[in-house]
């Protein structure tokens, strides 16, 4: 018996240029459930390939496929796994959302350690359960945000984990959109040119350890509940409307642990009530906090403040959230019953951010005297700031 007669009576089927299977799709109209593929090192020009049943599919080598006009590897069968394979090229639609992989309405299945290039939409799992995507490498087209898809995009899913990817060059680097109680751990997102992370509509997700650089505007975050951004970075998102995390419309959420170093703004609270910001460090960015008018009932403890233009800045002075032992390099209180927290409060809204949200074009004068003599003035005599965002219990040095 031949030994690829064997391999076929035994569940795996091989793949590789010069076999008597040579492509993947002809290894799919051969394979049965629960088989095992293995595809070789090698290019393949494949149509557009389903998988409507279990298999495991694994690339030795780094099999090249190569896309084309639709989605390259479309899964529709539970259990599948598909690992090692190198993924080139989705040619982009305005009608359609092609990705190099498609998981649709299966459950259970796992994307791992997959390379993705040039892809319109990289890995884009629809109304799935319980799958895993794990330690892909997905970097996007050249070109504008028309001319590129989200690196992974998720809707209608739920249970899913994303761990250890790297997402660069697309338009949004993670999307989700009604996704409840996923799990994004440890992921790279850096480069892509609208978000790092974008999602909606999405409860009751933990994104942790996760390190957002360098993206359009940072991590957008809106409209979901019970969402828990633990050890995460939010580092370098600059511009004109650019920030580290926009909290918009987002309830009994928790923000601890995370490190926000040089953004436009690190942390922006639109409409965002009863959240607990606790233990982050907001570290040389242009406004540390913007807190709007609709914000209510958000607990700032335990905080690090340092070298920030602006600690915490507001459109309102009625605003209902507090603050509370946080930890600010501009703080010159002192402490006589030596309890590690400053014995009169800290006002960490100036003047003078008031006065920059009413005209941007103040910011000029930011380094001059007369903001240092104005600033000076209001903390002997506030009349204008806030009475209600002011930290009562400072503490003297960081944690």
């Amino acid at each position: 018996m031949s030994a690829p007669l064997l391999a076929l009576l035994l569940g795996t089927i091989v793949v590789q240029p010069a076999g008597p299977v040579r492509t993947l799709s002809a290894a799919l109209a051969l394979a049965r459930p629960g088989d095992r593929i293995v595809v070789r090192a090698g290019s393949y020009r494949e149509p557009r390939l389903l998988v409507d049943r279990p298999l495991e599919i694994v690339g030795e080598g780094l099999p090249v496929l190569l896309g084309g006009e639709h989605s390259t590897l479309e899964i529709t069968a539970d259990g599948v796994v598909v690992r090692g394979l190198v993924f080139s090229g989705v040619v982009p639609s305005s009608l359609e959302d092609r990705a190099a992989i498609l998981v649709n309405g299966a459950a259970h299945c796992r994307i791992e350690d997959n390379r993705v290039s040039g892809a319109f939409f990289g890995i884009y799992l629809k109304g799935v359960t319980g799958c895993r995507v794990a330690r892909n490498r997905v970097s996007g087209l050249a070109g504008g945000k028309s001319s590129t898809g989200n690196g992974i995009q998720l809707w209608r899913s739920r249970e899913v984990e994303l761990e250890d990817n790297q997402v660069e060059g697309q338009r949004d680097g993670i999307y989700f959109e009604f996704v409840t109680h996923a799990t994004v751990r440890g992921n790279t997102v850096s480069g892509n040119q609208r978000y790092g992370l974008h999602f909606m509509r999405s409860d009751s997700c933990l994104y942790e350890r996760n390190s957002f650089l360098a993206n359009g505007a940072g991590v957008a975050v809106m409209y979901s509940r019970a969402v828990r951004m633990i050890a995460n970075r939010f580092e370098r998102n600059w511009g004109p409307a650019a920030y580290g995390l926009l909290l918009k419309e987002i309830s009994d959420g928790e923000v601890r642990d995370n490190r926000f170093v040089r953004n436009t703004v690190a942390l922006y609270l639109d409409d965002a009530n009863r959240n607990l910001i606790s233990a982050n460090r907001f570290e040389a960015n242009g406004w540390a906090v913007k807190l709007l008018a609709n914000a209510s009932d958000n607990r700032f403890e335990a905080n690090e403040f340092a070298g920030n233009s602006f600690d915490v800045a507001t459109n309102s002075r009625s605003a209902s959230s507090v603050f509370r032992e946080n930890w600010w390099d501009h703080y010159q209180g002192y402490d006589l019953d030596r309890d590690g927290f400053g014995d009169v409060p800290f006002r960490p809204v100036r003047l003078f951010a008031l006065v920059v949200e009413q005209s941007n074009p103040a910011l000029l004068l930011l380094r001059s005297a007369f903001v240092d003599l104005l600033d000076g003035a209001e903390r002997l005599l506030p009349i204008l700031t806030p009475e209600a965002l002011v930290d009562p219990r400072p503490r003297m040095r960081p944690r």
